[in-house]
């Protein structure tokens, strides 16, 4: 099974030739810690002579130093490369490593067992055809186990084998493996994992890994190695699929030319194929596949081709070109399972960037259906998700995506979730279908518009956002700007915390989520007033700048006002107007701003008012003079 192959010394053109044309297969090995795992992935890539003599000579002086196996050679640290993992003999980053066989080249990922690190785990898997789930033959099938089964099968991983490890530390019992079959079998049924395959082995002294092992004349199944260069790669499965063209550059190097660039995701294309643009439904025939080698007369999944349509058609980065026949779906609300990667807790209502494919939309989870206990698979309910978990979400975004269902094409059915702030990834998600309600509702069109109504009240409506700490005077301000707006004439709403809190958002506590919702609801019912004309006055303490970017990105540019009322936290508690900093320092209120739970300020607001050392008059007359310098108001004739 050597990656040396003969034909270097005879013909090396050949050779590479053969080599470029292998299959890739893509697989992870996962399970309980101290499985085995990088272990196993040491000694593949020792015998299939990828390692250079300089790498052997390091490994053995490491193993005298780090390694666990005596005096012989522990291949774990061949993939364990951080500090941190040899000295505590784990796994805690994803390791890649590449070696190559006569047959086929391989990409496998070392994921790590430990349950903090799911996260990583999660991404080893998310490219893997294959997985290889490790169980240590002495402890049989765990927790974690259990988990990364779970979580194989969540990903979508069809072809998984059960590699019982250690075998001659059980004296290679086929009572023991048999025993262990049986229990993970049954779990299996329990998760969908239909196509499995167990293979007894010890990948410290090698049996079973390339050659059938003597010690288990019993055993009359594949080797591991067998199976990884004959197992059916997901990409020729893709193949068969229907044709998916996700674009990630629209190539335009001349006037004459314009193609549309990017890897296919499924299914085959020709010259003369009728294909459909999504999510705008426009439709064209295929004129040309485009390659740096040439024009091709078929292209199929995994290649990267730059396509030329016989239409002028209207196609950006993110479009999805699909085959007329089945073309993808599209919507703007799904049901999904989010698995979270951050420490900042997700909160539904709260907005994040989701990018699928090229596409970055706005996406805001609206409701945590149920969380999913991996280790038992119960369903619990949850207001929102902690690091490391997994939960079924409602999500919405604000326009529709061309898509599958993850199940149907992880290419064009998987996601991750950004941070809008930090620009760091918080999540990684499977679209599973599109809720009926994305389909049944549609924008109703309006004769009389948001301009309409503006100029009958000459005013440019917008939102005043008043932000700051309790105590900080943001309702009084508010309240003494609407008065003298309505002094001038003009047509205003007042929306106050403490009022809305009342009616709207009654239902709704002080924990971060509810903030969260009490934000939401108030951005929507502030842009259904803009939208009917009116100046909108808005008296939150608001703490989460997502929030505040939230409420802004729902109406136009220019018509949102973020105002900081910027007092400072001692001046504020002095105040306390209401009695509730004392409460708070007491411990009576729990997640209140500035004592227990944070306030995040504004860093660019349109306006900042300083009220430690300024009049309520002034700080309002401060507004209206903001609001006549930028024309939200007219003069009244």
């Amino acid at each position: 099974m050597a990656h040396v192959s003969d034909l270097i010394a005879t013909d090396i053109e050949q050779y590479l030739k053969n080599h470029e044309n292998k299959s890739l297969l893509r697989f992870i090995t996962c399970g309980s810690v101290d499985d085995g795992k990088s272990t196993l992935i040491g000694r593949l890539l020792y015998e299939s002579k990828m390692l250079f003599e300089d790498q052997l000579a390091a490994v053995e002086a490491d193993s005298k130093k780090w390694g666990t196996q005596g005096d012989q050679i522990d291949f774990a640290l061949l993939v364990d490369g951080l500090a941190a993992e040899r000295e505590q003999g784990i796994t805690i980053d994803v390791a890649y490593r590449f070696f190559s066989t006569d047959k086929r080249k391989f990409i496998v990922a070392d994921t790590p067992g430990h349950e903090q690190y799911t996260r990583n785990m999660v991404t080893g898997a998310s490219t893997a055809d294959v997985a290889v789930l490790m169980v240590d033959a002495r402890k049989g099938v765990l927790t974690q186990t259990r988990r990364h089964s779970y979580l194989v099968s969540l990903l979508g991983i069809r072809q998984v084998v059960v590699a019982i490890n250690k075998m001659d530390l059980v004296d290679y019992s086929e009572k023991v493996f048999r025993s262990i079959v049986e229990d993970f079998s049954a779990f299996a049924a329990q998760i969908g994992l239909d196509s499995v395959t167990f293979i007894p082995l010890s990948a410290f002294k090698g049996d079973n890994i390339i050659a059938p092992s003597e010690a288990m004349p019993w055993y009359h199944g594949t080797t591991l190695m067998g199976y990884l260069e004959t197992v059916e790669v997901d990409e020729a499965r893709m193949q068969r699929a229907p044709f998916r063209l996700p674009v990630q550059w629209v190539n335009r190097p001349n006037l004459d030319f314009r193609g549309f660039a990017g890897t296919i995701a499924g299914g085959a294309i020709r010259p003369g194929d009728r294909v459909r643009v999504q999510p705008s439904g426009r439709e064209s025939t295929v004129a040309r596949i485009v390659t740096r080698d040439g024009d091709l007369p078929l292209a199929v999944a995994g290649q990267s081709v730059t396509l030329t349509l016989a239409d002028e058609v209207d196609i950006s980065r993110g479009d999805l070109i699909s085959t007329v026949d089945a073309p993808a779906e599209v919507a703007d609300q799904f049901e999904t399972t989010i698995v979270w990667m951050h420490d900042e807790p997700m909160l539904p209502g709260r907005p994040y960037l989701l990018k699928i494919g090229a596409k970055t939309v706005t996406a805001t989870i609206t409701d945590i259906k149920y969380q999913v206990n991996v280790n038992t698979l119960e369903h619990i309910a949850a207001k929102k998700l902690e690091l490391n978990a997994i939960g079924v979400c409602n999500l919405s975004l604000d326009r529709p995506i061309a898509f599958d269902p993850y199940q149907v094409n992880r290419d064009t059915g998987g996601f991750i979730l950004i941070d809008r702030l930090s620009n760091n990834t918080v999540g990684a998600g499977l679209l599973h279908f599109a809720l009926r309600r994305a389909h049944n509702i549609h924008l109703q069109h309006v004769d009389v518009d948001k301009q309409a109504r503006s100029n009958l009240k000459r005013q440019k409506s917008c939102i005043l956002w008043f932000t700051g700490l309790s105590g900080a005077g943001k309702s009084s301000i508010a309240n003494l700007v609407e008065k003298k707006l309505h002094a001038l004439g003009h047509h205003t709403y007042l929306l106050d915390g403490d009022n809305v809190r009342h009616g709207l958002n009654k239902d709704l506590g002080f924990t971060d989520a509810d903030r969260v919702e009490n934000i939401r609801r108030v951005a929507e019912v502030a842009k259904l007033m803009v939208d009917a004309g009116l100046i909108v006055l808005t008296a939150f303490i608001s703490p989460f700048r997502s929030e505040r970017r939230m409420a802004r990105t729902l109406v136009e540019e220019g018509e949102f006002v973020e105002i900081h009322v910027d007092t400072p936290l001692e001046v504020a508690e002095s105040r306390d107007p209401k009695g509730l900093y004392k409460k708070a320092r007491r411990g009576e209120l729990k997640n209140f701003t500035g004592i227990d739970s944070p306030y995040e300020a504004p860093e660019t607001p349109e306006i900042r008012l300083d009220t430690a050392n300024r009049s309520v008059e002034e700080v309002a007359d401060e507004v209206l003079g903001y609001l006549l310098q930028h024309g939200i108001l007219q003069s009244k004739e």
